[in-house]
């Protein structure tokens, strides 16, 4: 197994990088090199070594605060279960250090140009002009910043009046990660700019992102009479557009939501942070860096290796054995962490080498990730049933059990789609191992089979909370590669560490955006509008759930599920019993809905975790997964169209 990448990729690959692209690296190589070596007391080597020093400060919080919410975390369990002495302050402790982690994770990322972005278009440009486009990304997303550095320190300088009740200090101390956060992503953009490009280029490139600006902000009486008509400009023009030219997903909804908030309504700006700063801070999403750090602590211990192997022995010498494995590996672990990005964290790592030495292609592997991750939305425990459950009234416990049955019809969709695309495969070179090496292999991998159970286990049993648990899978990695696997590198400790801040700053900060993004879509009563225009349809039951079905990929691929369903729950699910459709099953066709748009390109933000996660670029994906859509398509239909696959075991 190879260790995991502590820096960005190597700059071969930037020409379609899921990534902020770094034209010279990550690291100041490439063209900077050139311009180092020919003169090394220029500019350029100058400001080379200002962003090595930050970068390796940085670099080093960012780390020591993973570490640190995995002490407090596991110290909150210890105490309250083993000691039965709870302490009242860890929570509150690992939420103001998981928002510092959020920002500097982003930090992170924004300087070894690991920022999700689609690429498609700016990959297929000539040399020059693509050069030119990275240059306009940078500036777009240095404009994003410089417009919300001011509102995010009004933010937090108004925190300072409030106290937290357990640790009974200034909520500054953890607003402040907002200011700094953005400050420090805006120096080390400001820094690229001036080391990586020359100076016509980014003169260039300079004025074409102010006089964009300029002509928006010239245009607001324009914008101020349109009405609703401002959602389509914003939300749907302003993002896609700054999507397919390669600006980060997170700078590109930042961008369409700021320019809406700021010129078609007199929000105060500060607002647009206070919804970034609650859309990060969610505390269960905290489970995404601990098991993102999880997942590499499997691979690095060999729990990866022996897991993968006795699987394969099991399923190896089938035509496609790993992706069913993939499949079933996500139902298994779904839902346990609350978040869906860290459920496909704990699995990628473990299966996606292997499925590379087989000769799978990246665009498929992260095409079936995303695709599982959709599949599995309805997995108890789910977050998004149980957020259901709290705004609309509906038994959590039912929706429990109604989610089980769909997620495996959708499964069995997914493993119609990997049959009918591997039936072809060349096998004649793989031997069908012994019963006698299979048990062998599946006796090393038991230990590593056992983690999925024992974390969930710790859930069910209420020994740990859905946040908390992935620290317990922590512990018990550490003592199987120490006891069991006598495989641990603790000199790979360190870099694991950082890159586990900045894949989690980057999806957090998409997170944020798209948070502040829902937030302005309420403001603009658009969800009144659409229940009442859903609630108005001829056809009765059949014509509701048809275009409830296409109104939640739409809006799954914007808003996500749990901003969704805040928004339009109450409202959809009081006509839903009006019409006499079952409330568990009208949940289940919801929540799958929303897994179709969320994990769909270009807008799901579901799909760039994916692709961040597996390390692959998102226009590689994007032809395999149509086919994989097609199928949770066409389960998702039948669900909704058979009740008694939600609702036959309540």
């Amino acid at each position: 197994m190879n260790a995991p990448r502590p820096a960005a990729r190597p700059p071969e690959h930037h020409a379609g990088s899921p990534t902020v692209e770094d034209p010279a690296g990550a690291h100041g190589h490439g063209h900077g090199d050139a311009a180092n070596e020919a003169d090394p007391s220029s500019f350029t080597s100058l400001t080379s070594r200002i962003e090595r020093l930050l970068g390796a400060l940085v670099d080093g919080a960012a780390g020591a605060l993973v570490l640190a919410d995995v002490v407090v975390l596991l110290a909150g369990v210890v105490a309250r279960f083993v000691l039965h002495q709870p302490l009242i302050w860890s929570d509150e402790l690992a939420s103001m250090l998981f928002i510092w982690l959020a920002m500097l994770g982003a930090v992170v990322a924004l300087r070894r140009g690991e920022h999700m972005r689609m690429t498609a278009l700016v990959s297929k440009l000539p040399p020059t002009r693509r050069r030119f486009a990275e240059a306009v990304s940078l500036y777009a997303a240095l404009a994003f910043l410089a417009m919300v550095v001011w509102p995010a320190w009004e933010y937090a300088s108004e925190e300072r009046f409030i106290t937290t009740p357990a640790l009974d200090i200034s909520n500054a101390w953890r607003a402040a990660a907002l200011p700094v956060g953005v400050a420090l992503m805006a120096m080390f953009a400001a820094l690229r700019l001036l080391r990586d490009f020359d100076w016509k280029t980014s003169l260039q490139a300079l004025a074409i992102v102010v006089t964009l600006i300029a002509a928006f902000t010239l245009g607001r009486a324009v914008f101020e009479d349109l009405g609703r008509l401002n959602l389509l400009v914003f939300f749907v023009g302003v993002v896609l557009a700054c999507v397919l030219c390669g600006i980060p997903i997170a700078f590109a909804f930042g961008l369409g939501t700021f320019g809406y908030l700021a010129l078609t309504t007199d929000t105060a700006l500060p607002v647009i942070v206070g919804r970034m700063d609650e859309g990060m801070s969610h505390l269960i999403l905290l489970a995404v860096p601990l098991f993102v750090f999880l997942g590499l602590l499997i691979e690095m211990t060999g729990m990866a290796k022996a897991m993968v192997s006795f699987l394969a022995s099991l399923l190896g010498h089938v035509r496609g054995g790993l992706s069913y494995v993939l499949v079933g590996a996500m139902y298994l672990v779904s839902g346990i962490s609350g978040s869906k990005a860290a459920d496909m964290a704990a699995i990628a790592p473990a299966l996606f080498p292997e499925m590379k030495k087989r000769g799978a292609a990246e665009g498929e592997l992260v095409a079936l990730l995303a695709a599982t991750g959709a599949q599995t939305e309805t997995v108890p425990p789910s977050l998004v049933l149980i957020t259901i459950g709290s705004v609309t009234g509906v038994s959590i416990a039912a929706l429990f059990t109604g989610g089980l049955l769909p997620a495996v019809v959708l499964g069995l969709m997914l493993c119609v789609v990997v049959y009918v695309r591997n039936r072809h495969d060349d096998l004649s070179g793989v031997a069908r191992p012994e019963v006698r090496q299979v048990l062998k292999l599946g006796l090393v991998a038991l230990p590593a089979l056992a983690l999925p159970f024992v974390i969930r286990a710790a859930v069910v049993e209420g020994v740990a909370t859905a946040t908390e648990v992935s620290t317990i899978g922590i512990v018990y990695a550490v003592v199987a590669g120490l006891v069991v696997y006598r495989q641990f590198d603790w000199r790979r400790l360190g870099p694991m560490l950082v890159a586990t801040a900045s894949l989690s700053g980057a999806i957090l900060l998409i997170i944020g955006t798209a948070t502040a993004m829902a937030w302005g879509l309420t403001q603009s009563g658009f969800s009144r509008w659409l229940a009442e225009v859903m609630g108005s349809l001829p056809g009765g039951a059949p014509m509701f759930l048809a275009v409830s079905l296409v109104a939640f990929v739409v809006l799954g691929s914007v808003l996500e599920g749990i901003p969704a369903i805040v928004l339009f729950g109450p409202l959809l699910f009081q006509i839903a019993r009006q019409l006499g459709i079952h409330e568990v099953h009208y949940a289940m066709v919801v929540v799958l809905s929303m897994g179709l748009g969320l994990f769909a390109p270009p807008l799901g933000v579901g799909y760039y975790a994916a692709c961040a996660i597996g390390r692959v670029r998102p226009d590689e994906g994007i032809r395999p997964i149509v086919g994989y859509m097609l199928a949770l398509l066409v389960g998702t239909t039948t669900v909704a169209a058979i009740p008694w696959l939600s609702i036959g075991f309540l």
